[in-house]
C-alpha cells in the first residue's frame, strides 16, 4: 500500500512549516510545499540499502535565505532571458536582471520562494500524490497575465512522475522546471557516474550563457553523450570553448523525438551503487549543468559542504531565451489553452559496477 502524509517540518518565517511524504515500494518522497520542492528521494541501492539520491537543506528556512535552486520549482521561465526583458504582441516586458546582464529562473522572487498552496493529498494501493497550486498575479515579477499552476508529484514503486500545469487569462509565456541536483551514489561523487543523452543537437551559449542560436551537432565534441560515457571525461577539456564559458556543462540539449510527446530524454547510472535512473520529458530541451558555481560555501544536508561535481542537474525544460527567438521551440500560452510539461524518473538497479 502506497502512503501520502503531510508531516510537521520545522518553521519557515516563524510560522509552522510542513512537509507531504510520499512511499511506494521501496522509494520514499518528501516534498516541500515552499518552492513546490522536491526535497528527498530515497532509492535503495543494489544491496538494498536506501540513501537520499538529491543535494539540499535539512531545513525549509534555508531554502529562503540562501537558495540553490536545490530541487525547487523554478518559474515563471526556467534558465535565462537575454537582457532581462521581452517583447509580446508589440509589448516590450522588463524583468529582473539577477544573472550578470539576464534574467535568470523567474528572478530572485520567482516560483521557488513562493509558499504553493497543498490542493490534494492522496494515495491508493500502488501510487501517492500531492497536488500544490500557486496564483501569481498579471505583473508578477514583471511577467503579464494571471498564471495558475500546478505541479503534482506521483511516486509508485519504480519512480516518480512530476507533472506541471498552467493557465492564463492573457498571453504570457510560461516555462516551469524542477531544479533537482542528482547524485546517485549519495556520497558526492557524480562526476564518476554515466550520462546517457538522447540528444544529437545541443545550443551553444555566448559568454553570458545565452544561446547563440546555433544548433551544434554533438559528434566529436565533449557534448556527445549518446552512449552512456563518465560525465567528468569532457568536464576540463579547455580546448572547447563551451566547456570554457560554462566553466563545465551548463547547456540545452535537444531531445531527440516530438516535443509534447513523453519521450526518453536521458539515463544516468552509478556504477557503484547500482542505481540507474531513466529520464523521459515532454520538453523540447534539457539542461544540462554539472553544478559548476558549488564552491563549498553552502553547507548542506548533514553538514556537508557543496562542491562542483557533487551532484548533475537535468532540467526539462524550453529553449533558454525563447521568448525572445522566434526560431526557437514557442514558450507562449495564450487564454483558453492549458500548458503542461511531464518529467517521469524510472528507477532500476544495475547487476554489477561498470
Amino acid at each position: 500500500m502506497a502512503t501520502a502524509t503531510r508531516v510537521s517540518f520545522g518553521t519557515l518565517d516563524g510560522a509552522p512549516a510542513e512537509a507531504i511524504e510520499l512511499a511506494a515500494g521501496a522509494l520514499f518522497a518528501r516534498i516541500l510545499p515552499f518552492g513546490a520542492t522536491l526535497h528527498a528521494l530515497h532509492v535503495p541501492d543494489r544491496d538494498g540499502a536506501a540513501a537520499d539520491v538529491l543535494l539540499g537543506y535539512d531545513d525549509v528556512q534555508s531554502y529562503r535565505d540562501r537558495p540553490g535552486w536545490y530541487g525547487v520549482t523554478v518559474g515563471r521561465y526556467a534558465n535565462r532571458i537575454a537582457g532581462g526583458r521581452f517583447t509580446l504582441d508589440g509589448v516590450d516586458y522588463p524583468l529582473e536582471v539577477n544573472n550578470g546582464p539576464n534574467h535568470l529562473h523567474g528572478g530572485s522572487d520567482g516560483f521557488d520562494q513562493r509558499l504553493w498552496h497543498v490542493a490534494k493529498v492522496a494515495a491508493d494501493e500502488d501510487t501517492a500524490w500531492v497536488r500544490l497550486e500557486l496564483y501569481s498575479p498579471d505583473g508578477d515579477a514583471g511577467y503579464p497575465g494571471t498564471l495558475h499552476a500546478s505541479a503534482t508529484y506521483t511516486l509508485d514503486e519504480d519512480g516518480l512522475t512530476i507533472t506541471y500545469r498552467a493557465t492564463c487569462d492573457a498571453p504570457t509565456v510560461v516555462n516551469l522546471t524542477n531544479h533537482a541536483f542528482f547524485d546517485l551514489s549519495g556520497i558526492g561523487e557524480a562526476m564518476a557516474q554515466r550520462l546517457m543523452l538522447h540528444a544529437d543537437q545541443y545550443l551553444p551559449v555566448d559568454a553570458t550563457s545565452i544561446p547563440t542560436g546555433e544548433r551544434r551537432a554533438v559528434a566529436d565534441t565533449p557534448f556527445d553523450f549518446r552512449v552512456l560515457r563518465r560525465i567528468g571525461a569532457g568536464l576540463r577539456d579547455g580546448r572547447d570553448d563551451q566547456i570554457v564559458i560554462g566553466r563545465g556543462y551548463d547547456h540545452n540539449f535537444i531531445v531527440d523525438g516530438t516535443a509534447g510527446a513523453l519521450r526518453p530524454a536521458a539515463v544516468l547510472a552509478c556504477p557503484a551503487s547500482g542505481r540507474v535512473m531513466t529520464m523521459s520529458v515532454t520538453a523540447p530541451g534539457l539542461q544540462l549543468y554539472t553544478g559548476n558555481f558549488l564552491d563549498g560555501t553552502k553547507g548542506g544536508k548533514n553538514g556537508r559542504l557543496y562542491r562542483q561535481g557533487d551532484a548533475v542537474c537535468l532540467e526539462p525544460q524550453a529553449f533558454p531565451d525563447s521568448p525572445n527567438r522566434s526560431d526557437f521551440p514557442s514558450a507562449r500560452l495564450n487564454p483558453g489553452e492549458s500548458w503542461q510539461s511531464v518529467i517521469r524518473l524510472t528507477f532500476t538497479l544495475a547487476d554489477a559496477a561498470a
